[in-house]
């Protein structure tokens, strides 16, 4: 790959990796349509700070689009808290207005900069290296590339230092405020991470993307693993990852890098989806199937119990007798379950007879127990 290449690579996953340890929280409090609402509300802030400071690189838009987040987020709750609105409505309501307020002072007053409705929502990375950090004349290199990470180790470090209050406040809410951590200032904490977040990648690969980055990753990492500091680990290699496969989709179809980024993050998702081993849809589908068997087996061990030591145990014991018309297995499906129970010992064969074991009468005892209470 060539030097540009490689620095659009880095811009990406370093994005993708800072959006990820903001989303994490942002999924696991259900508020990760929130990613949706501020990073669209945060364009007027964006927008007026861009016309007292005309510079669309001055540290001024970051901090006005910081607190127009914060300001959605609290308009939101507003709305929630008079119990008219559900919060789904109420972020419905105050997202588009905010970003429309954005849209219209855009095509108003600043239609002729760089600062356009395309560049908002999409963005383009490949313009990102013709944009340098020159301190003093000496060029660092991409100017995305320093501010991205700057925020995603602002956010590491956050995360680390903060680690055992905002896991507290995110699934004890009740119990974070009796230990006087505050929790509404841990989320508004959170609200401001999440509005730089998205500020800082706003430029270089849009609105879409970042909701893509914060919400895909920590979504395909919550299917693989139930502990959090896994959880934001693989979200952010599931970010990086999800940043690199879409760069090279985006080589390959010669298509726009942030869509394909996006399309990416899809991708990876789906695979997580399909073959997690706990929670994927696959692992799903044979674990239903593997009860299915289960149950059969057990439904033939209490089949037999009922029928011990009573007149009609002979017939009823006979395996052709369980595929007639009184039980109605076929008798494929008869002989799969019997293997099945034979080999999970619940009964024993002898040619054409069938035995409870002593953990076959345990078995069905239960199932029958639990049935009745």
């Amino acid at each position: 790959m060539s030097v540009p290449q490689i620095e659009i690579l880095a811009i990406a996953m370093i994005t993708a990796a800072g959006c990820a340890l903001v989303g994490v929280f942002l999924m696991l409090r259900r508020l990760a349509m929130l990613a949706d609402a501020i990073s669209h509300a945060i364009l007027p802030g964006i927008v007026v700070a861009f016309f007292l400071t005309e510079d669309l690189a001055s540290p001024w838009l970051v901090i006005a689009a910081a607190a127009t987040g914060v300001l959605t987020v609290a308009l939101v709750e507003l709305l929630s808290r008079t119990r008219r609105l559900k919060e789904d409505a109420a972020m419905g309501l105050v997202f588009p207005a905010m970003f429309s307020i954005g849209i219209v002072l855009i095509t108003r007053y600043a239609g002729n900069v760089h600062l356009d409705v395309d560049a908002v929502l999409l963005g383009e990375l490949a313009f990102a290296p013709f944009d340098r950090f020159e301190p003093g004349g000496h060029d660092l290199g991409p100017r995305h590339l320093w501010l991205m990470g700057t925020i995603t180790l602002i956010n590491l470090a956050l995360v680390m230092l903060f680690f055992k209050e905002l896991k507290l406040a995110t699934f004890d809410p009740g119990l974070a405020a009796s230990l006087g951590l505050a929790p509404v200032v841990i989320h508004y904490g959170l609200m401001t991470m999440v509005s730089v977040t998205a500020v800082g990648a706003f430029d270089a690969v849009g609105l879409v993307l970042v909701v893509a980055l914060m919400v895909g990753p920590p979504a395909a990492a919550y299917l693989l693993t139930d502990r959090l500091s896994v959880l934001l680990g693989l979200s952010v290699l599931l970010g990086a990852l999800s940043a690199a496969l879409g760069f090279g989709l985006a080589i390959w179809l010669d298509a726009s890098i942030a869509g394909c980024i996006a399309v990416g993050v899809g991708v990876v998702f789906l695979v997580v989806f399909l073959a997690a081993p706990g929670r994927g849809l696959v692992a799903e589908l044979r674990r239903r199937k593997s009860q299915r068997w289960e149950f059969a087996q057990v439904m033939l061990a209490i089949h037999l119990l009922q029928h011990e030591g009573t007149p009609a145990e002979a017939e009823e014991s006979r395996v052709d007798h369980l595929h007639g018309k009184e039980v109605g297995w076929t008798a494929e499906f008869t002989r799969r379950v019997v293997a099945g129970a034979v080999r999970r010992g619940l009964v024993e064969r002898d040619a054409e007879r069938l035995h409870l074991t002593e953990l076959g009468r345990v078995e069905a005892g239960r199932a029958l127990s639990g049935t009745a209470t």
